[in-house]
């Protein structure tokens, strides 16, 4: 993420649109542009041992997904072994991706998440 500032100068006699007037260089505001953040998304693992509805209520409770895209993501992971999980700044996915693991690890699964460039 950065910041780039363009400066522009230009030569007025009259000085007339407001701005500070140095001589014959009429000096003005740079124009700041931002950039927006990357995103990246939050990918689940398949794994035989963690439980579907395990995995439900993690996307229900870390993602706050409904019920219905919670299960229809449980299916994604299990059949085609990942699934999104959401897309997020890079912050905000790895606290959840973190949160998936720790969840997990505390009910003894071995459920992994993936935080992967949007």
């Amino acid at each position: 993420m950065g910041i780039l500032v363009l400066y522009t100068a230009v030569k007025s006699p009259e000085g007339s649109d407001g701005a500070e007037k140095q001589g014959d260089l009429l000096v003005a505001e740079p124009k700041v542009q931002t950039q927006k953040p990357p995103f990246f998304k939050v990918v689940m693992l398949n794994d035989d041992f963690t439980p579907m509805e395990f995995v439900v209520a993690v996307l229900k409770d870390v993602f706050r997904k409904g019920h219905e895209e919670a299960i229809s993501i449980m299916l994604e992971v299990h059949q085609s072994g990942a699934g999104i999980c959401g897309v997020y700044t890079r912050d905000v996915a790895e606290t959840k991706a973190e949160a998936v693991i720790a969840i997990a690890r505390g009910h003894e699964y071995p459920l992994q998440c993936l935080v992967e460039r949007a």
